[in-house]
């Protein structure tokens, strides 16, 4: 079985919107997953009906990975030291809340988690080891 894969948001967008990840999509090696997180942030940018059928229709193409309780709980840990270290604000802290749910669900799986958001989720890989791969 290939090492699975989980897309964070702004790699999807950024391929839906633009095509731009075309060739790597292609080349890629893995097995796609979905992230439950990954896709609730997308299903909360879909403007129109068409995006959300889209959406609808996208989310069935793969097997769906959702943070389990230890996830959740090591999230909040993770974010409470980096409010302690960098002084974030809550809004900073919500931002990053559901990158680390991303991050620690592509951990917990044995899945890596391909992104181009490279300062929030090397910031997260500071604190808790994850496959990361940036596009």
């Amino acid at each position: 079985m290939s090492e699975p894969v989980i897309f964070d948001s702004c790699v999807l967008i950024d391929h839906f919107r633009t095509n731009c990840h075309a060739a790597r999509l292609e080349a890629l090696s893995g097995s796609i997953r979905h992230s439950s997180v990954v896709l609730a942030e997308l299903e909360r940018g879909a403007k129109t009906q068409q995006e959300q059928a889209f959406l609808a229709q996208f989310a069935q193409q793969h097997p769906i990975l959702t943070p389990g309780e230890d996830e959740w709980l090591v999230s909040g840990r993770l974010l409470a030291a980096l409010r302690k270290r960098h002084g974030f604000e809550p809004a900073k802290l919500r931002d990053l809340h559901f990158d680390t749910l991303i991050a620690l669900t592509a951990r917990a799986h044995g899945a890596r988690l391909i992104t181009s958001n490279r300062a929030d989720f090397e910031l997260i890989r500071k604190h808790v080891e994850f496959r990361l791969e940036l596009w």
